[in-house]
């Protein structure tokens, strides 16, 4: 699974033979064509260079490489591949040219340029298509779902409550046990925290150390699940919820319970709100009672007025009911960006402000969505032939969506927000070369940018590129 060489289709190793006499370079571009969010949060491709592309190959790679395609019924270009072990010690001689990570972009410009650096390896610049994408377009969607998340959480803060210092703890990440390998759950946890400082993906905080310089990106803290609950009986809940307490509550500490196991309406209005209030209360912390079941609409609304009902609530300076300090709500079942904007709705809508709740999301974060959701492509757009360069393009007369950029690409300023052009319209037609927002990432094996986390949040966080 290490092997550079076979992280590609099958069909592309036939592809070798199939460009035009005198081919020495391919440009080809990755964008995001559209898709359920008019813009991208550029992330991703950095840990991609750094866990694959610095790592050069052996010529046991080749030597598996070809065993495995004969095999396999298709073409092995034997010859390229001893050439770039001889030439350039194993590393690909390719260059990426990419938007800065974090880096808010609108649909449909150009994010990421490839192209062959050496005219003996044109075919290489659309053999990666397959590593390379894959590498963007996941941690990329993530952290845009996680962004418009975190635009509609931010809304209601401003709408419902007095600041939203908060707003980086709202919506934690459950997704690890959901994601289909520690890979995924690593770049999609670490692309969520781009937007958010809430994880319990610990290979989300790892991944964000390693390829991106982040002493501690996200935070957790201690929390039941059902199975520590009902471990002590249903004639013990009580003795479980007090434990939870006495282990982990304290001053300025906070503690999440579940409290569905058996009936949360009884939890929250004669265990919590009856016979551990004054504990909760003067325990110095704070409490976040977790409902796990039930039509979620329907649920967080009334929970927290039955948590008001036992541990009161003050008006804030915007009109809407706050829980005190030393109890919140966390809502972590159904949780998807239309139901939180539901669920922060119908508060609202309650005199609640959003202060008192905060989301735990999963399958929805790292799992529901795939190359589609924002239509990711990367296409060939120029070709040199023996030194002049030709435009490549596809236009389907089926599908006009389709339709791909030509020539070299840019992406530059205009009108506070930003624009794909050509490449040789720089310096030229007022498009000053310097506004050019494509920066040289990775040249022949060495990494040229080094971006770090915190850069990053700030930069999403901006908007830089998009509304």
């Amino acid at each position: 699974m290490r092997n550079l060489i076979l992280n590609t289709d099958s069909y592309k190793t036939s592809h070798f033979a199939q460009y035009p006499a005198g081919a020495e370079y391919v440009s080809s571009y990755i964008e995001s064509r559209g898709g359920r969010y008019r813009d991208t949060v550029f992330f991703g491709l950095q840990a991609f260079l750094k866990e694959y592309l610095s790592r050069p190959i052996s010529k046991a790679d080749i030597e598996e490489a070809e065993a495995v395609c004969v095999a396999h019924g298709v073409p092995f270009n034997r010859p390229g591949w001893d050439y770039i072990l001889d030439n350039y010690d194993g590393y690909l001689p390719i260059e990426i040219e990419a938007v800065p990570e974090g880096t808010v972009v609108p649909n449909g410009n150009v994010l990421v340029q490839v192209m062959n650096t050496d005219p003996n390896c044109a075919w290489l610049t659309s053999y990666v298509e397959t590593a390379l994408l894959r590498a963007i377009w996941y941690p990329t969607t993530v952290a845009t779902v996680s962004r418009n998340c975190r635009t509609i959480i931010q809304r209601y803060l401003e709408d419902t409550a007095d600041n939203s210092d908060s707003l980086p703890f709202k919506l934690h990440d459950f997704g690890a046990r959901g994601a289909t390998s520690e890979e995924a759950a690593a770049l999609g946890g670490m692309a969520h925290l781009v937007n958010f400082a809430g994880t319990d993906t610990l290979s989300a905080i790892m991944a964000a150390r390693r390829y991106y310089g982040a002493d501690m990106a996200g935070f957790s803290i201690p929390a039941a699940e059902h199975s520590t609950i009902t471990s002590w009986g249903r004639d013990g809940e009580t003795r479980a919820y007090a434990n939870m307490i006495q282990q982990f509550g304290g001053q300025d500490r906070v503690v999440a319970v579940v409290s569905d196991s058996y009936d949360i309406w009884n939890a929250i209005d004669n265990l919590w709100g009856g016979e551990l209030r004054e504990q909760v209360e003067q325990a110095g912390g704070t409490l976040v009672v977790r409902p796990d079941s039930g039509e979620p609409v329907e649920i967080v609304p009334e929970a927290i007025e039955r948590l008001m009902a036992r541990f009161g609530y003050r008006t804030n300076s915007k009109g809407y009911r706050v829980l005190p300090d030393c109890v919140r709500l966390i809502q972590g079942d159904g949780v998807c960006a239309q139901s939180i904007e539901a669920i922060l709705q119908e508060m609202k809508a309650r005199g609640l402000s959003a202060d008192n709740v905060a989301f735990g999301m999963g399958g929805e974060l790292l799992q529901k969505l795939n190359r589609d959701t924002q239509k990711f492509a990367m296409k060939a757009s120029a070709i040199c032939i023996n030194g002049e360069w030709r435009d490549v393009y596809k236009d389907p007369i089926t599908d006009p969506g389709k339709r791909s950029k030509r020539g070299r690409l840019a992406l530059v300023r205009r009108n506070e927000s930003v624009q794909t052009v050509r490449a040789d319209a720089l310096n030229g037609d007022g498009v000053d070369s310097e506004e050019n927002q494509l920066i040289k990432v990775f040249r022949n094996g060495e990494i040229l940018i080094d971006w770090d986390f915190e850069t990053i949040r700030q930069r999403a966080a901006q908007g830089n590129g998009g509304n």
